[in-house]
């Protein structure tokens, strides 16, 4: 099986970053263990920005009008829920 070519990636770093990352023994592998989990926790709408360009903006004003974000009463996260066919139901369209 062949092995994909490496690239080298660089990025800015103060110096309390260089200072923390000081002890790592193997700082590329922790680097892109990091990299990968910010990865796969990030937002699927503004990807990691933070937030939204006006076109998103759109999109989720669309999207919202047949969904809520919700409290979990248990853990405290916050969550979506679909409101769909308890709007179709408010508007006579779907059976209970």
């Amino acid at each position: 099986m062949a092995r994909s070519k490496s690239t080298i990636v660089t990025f800015k770093a103060d110096e309390s970053l260089l200072a923390s990352l000081g002890g790592v023994p193997n700082r590329s592998e922790f680097i892109r263990n990091a990299v990968l989990s910010a990865l796969e926790y990030m937002c699927p709408l503004c990807r990691g920005a933070g937030i939204l360009t006006p076109e998103q903006r759109k999109h989720w004003a669309s999207f919202s009008s047949n969904h809520d974000v919700k409290e979990c009463d248990d853990c405290h996260e916050w969550y979506l829920v679909c409101n769909h066919d308890e709007s179709l139901r408010a508007q006579g369209k779907r059976k209970k």
